[in-house]
């Protein structure tokens, strides 16, 4: 379970939930949230208070072509939104 962090997830409403202290993480499926915790903690050395996790099932697609029907399913994953201790932050873009 080296890689529980996956990616941060950086979208319109997760930038306004970063105003309030909250980030949102792609994470591994089999990660709880106390790993998940312990993860960002040493990362980003901040104070993580709660976490909330979220499972993405994966969707069917459908896709016509010459030879027919192609059918498929996107991939599941798991997203965790974690709250930090008033006043810290985490910057994702130091360089920009």
């Amino acid at each position: 379970m080296a890689t529980i962090l996956k990616r941060p997830i950086v979208t319109e409403k997760m930038t306004e939930l970063q105003e309030k202290g909250q980030y949102a993480f792609e994470v591994d499926l089999s990660a709880n949230k106390i790993a998940i915790a312990r993860a960002v903690a040493k990362k980003f050395n901040v104070t993580v208070l709660d976490v909330r996790t979220v499972r993405v099932k994966g969707k069917t697609k459908s896709q016509m072509t010459r030879r027919g029907r192609f059918a498929g399913r996107t991939a599941e994953w798991k997203k965790a939104i974690v709250r930090l201790k008033e006043g810290e932050k985490i910057e994702f873009f130091q360089n920009v």
